[in-house]
């Protein structure tokens, strides 16, 4: 995060509170973290978390945290630590040494369990989680006890150390918090602390066979690492109560929590099960695949940290949870890339144009700006030649009112080139599909400028015939089809309303000079989009381009150009 960025962050209202805490030395040292659970690759909702954790932190010279929660080893592996470790940093925060574990603390959560069973505020239960939720009851009817809420002390311990051991069987006991059953918040209702469960750690192996629930782990965690405070989502909130109580009662340093709503897109989904199904299933192609809204996804389709950091910027930390438009995201890449990415001629669905009155053989050099944004980044020259490659939706045999591009009789300028006239078009006999479109050109327009004052109205993009060449670009749409998948019926499957032309591959014509373009570069395919060079399956002389964004704030829900000629996945 830069010098720049630091300052413009809003003064939210949980800004509002550190500063608070600052101004009357409540604290000296700001502390927060980022806790995400191994069992995935992070999306961009935890971008939001990591922007705000690392930012105040940063703006208050404190240090930020990034810890694993790593207390369910049934979902977690090192590929996910891996992937998280390297997201952070490729967003451009640094948590030096202060990377954390939870299961490096296990041995100290034990310790803690046996306190609260020692001080009478915790005992073993022999009910299983199924039989417990009917003791529990619901938010507006107390529940009961359970039978073994009053157990002996020395028994509880007993057990507890006999479930470390292995002698039972997983889920047969349970370590519960005894706080009050006729609490109106469920989750006070003798929460479980502890649980059997025989799972190989990814990073412990199989030394435990017990582990701690996420409400017992992480207070502590927090404690531990004297975090000042701690930000979680909305849905914590109802979990606070737990979370004071158990750093009370251990008689531990209380970190404050605090909650904020979480980020929820439009056109894509945030949960981590149902982002491990569209990758089981094959329906995407991996973790990084340029329509998931991992951060590895956003990553390898071409959005750029800077731009992920001013889109969490501008949604603002909220108490109300609500769905963001996805084009405030695109809005993002959108504006940092027109100012800085160079501009390139692309036809993406190309027919041939014969300019018949051109010199036969003649390779002209034409100059063309890379961005008129940047007058630094100074001109390129394209080939002209008499064969050239148009968008076959440049053409029409029959103009229709507000049509300036090409049709018979009319005129338009070929960007940078020559105005040219249509006199005609070559169909194929069978098919009837144009197969050329035929034009003569005014020599004394060069570059685009007319000597004798005539209005052209309409510019269309080109490429050489001879001198470009093919290159497979990537069209990617919105990955689902619906605005809001929660509003989904119930029994409908969320994987039937992925969109059919979220990624659509073609064989497109590009300037030649793009052939040397490197691996990883952004670039504008005029009057296209913005394009980025695919960083796994570009080869050298060989670019493959993924669409980021279109050119426009507004997404067309018609079918991209070319989706008619490529295969859709």
């Amino acid at each position: 995060m830069s010098t720049e960025e630091k300052k413009e962050f809003a003064l939210d209202f949980i800004r509002e509170i550190v500063a608070d805490d600052i101004k009357t030395g409540k604290h000296t040292n700001i502390i927060t973290r980022f806790p995400p659970e191994p069992n995935g690759y992070i999306h961009i909702g935890h971008a939001k978390a990591i922007c705000l954790d690392f930012g105040i932190a940063l703006e208050n010279n404190g240090e930020c945290h990034l810890r694993m929660d790593d207390t369910n080893p049934e979902k977690e592996n090192t590929e996910y630590e891996q992937s998280i470790i390297g997201d952070v940093r490729w967003l451009g925060f640094d948590f030096g040494k202060h990377l954390y574990y939870a299961s490096d603390y296990f041995e100290r959560m034990y310790e803690y369990a046996v306190q609260l069973i020692k001080d009478g505020k915790a005992y073993v239960c022999d009910l299983s989680q199924e039989a417990f939720k009917e003791y529990r009851g619901v938010p507006t009817r107390p529940g009961k006890e359970s039978p073994w809420r009053n157990r002996p002390v020395a028994d509880s311990l007993d057990l507890f150390a006999r479930m470390r051991k292995g002698e039972f069987p997983d889920g047969s006991l349970v370590v519960r918090a005894k706080i009050d059953m006729a609490s109106p918040n469920i989750h006070m209702r003798d929460p479980a602390l502890y649980r059997i469960k025989r799972m190989h750690h990814y990073r412990h192996g199989d030394k435990w066979c017990i582990y701690p629930t996420y409400d017992f782990a992480h207070c502590i965690e927090d404690s531990i690492e004297k975090v000042t405070h701690s930000l979680c989502t909305l849905e914590f909130e109802v979990h606070r109560p737990l979370y004071d109580w158990i750093l009370e009662n251990l008689g531990m340093y209380r970190s404050r929590q605090i909650e904020f709503s979480r980020l929820s897109l439009s056109y894509t989904v945030m949960s981590k099960r149902k982002l491990l199904e569209l990758v089981q299933d094959g329906i995407v192609d991996g973790w990084d695949d340029p329509r998931m809204p991992t951060i590895a996804g956003l990553r390898r389709r071409g959005y750029t940290p800077s731009s992920i950091r001013e889109f969490c910027r501008s949604v603002g930390i909220t108490k109300y949870d609500g769905v963001t438009d996805v084009g405030v995201l695109e809005h993002s890449i959108r504006t940092e890339l027109n100012k800085t990415a160079p501009r390139f001629l692309a036809v993406l669905n190309p027919v041939k144009l014969v300019v018949t009155n051109y010199p036969e053989g003649t390779v002209e050099k034409i100059q063309c700006v890379n961005n008129p944004e940047d007058p630094a980044a100074g001109t390129r020259v394209v080939p002209f030649t008499k064969e050239l490659y148009i968008e076959r939706d440049d053409f029409k045999e029959e103009a229709v009112k507000g049509y300036f591009r090409m049709a018979p009789g009319a005129e338009v300028r070929l960007r940078y080139a020559y105005i040219v006239k249509c006199t005609g078009c070559v169909k194929d006999p069978v098919t009837g599909e144009v197969t050329e479109v035929h034009c003569t050109y005014d020599p004394v327009t060069t570059g685009g400028n007319t000597p004798d004052g005539r209005k052209i109205k309409g510019t269309i993009h080109w490429v050489s015939a001879t001198e470009s060449i093919e290159a497979e670009v990537r069209l990617y749409d919105r990955l689902f089809s619906v605005e809001r998948l929660d509003d989904i019926e119930d029994g409908k499957d969320f994987k039937d309303f992925v969109n059919k032309t979220s990624k659509v591959v073609i064989k497109a014509r590009v300037e030649p000079s793009l052939a040397g373009a490197e691996s990883g570069s952004h670039c504008q395919f005029e009057r296209q989009g913005y394009f980025f060079i695919d960083p796994v399956d570009s080869v050298k002389g060989k670019p493959v381009f993924n669409r980021i964004v279109s050119l426009k704030d507004a997404w067309s829900k018609q079918e991209p150009k070319g989706a008619g000629q490529g295969k859709k996945a």
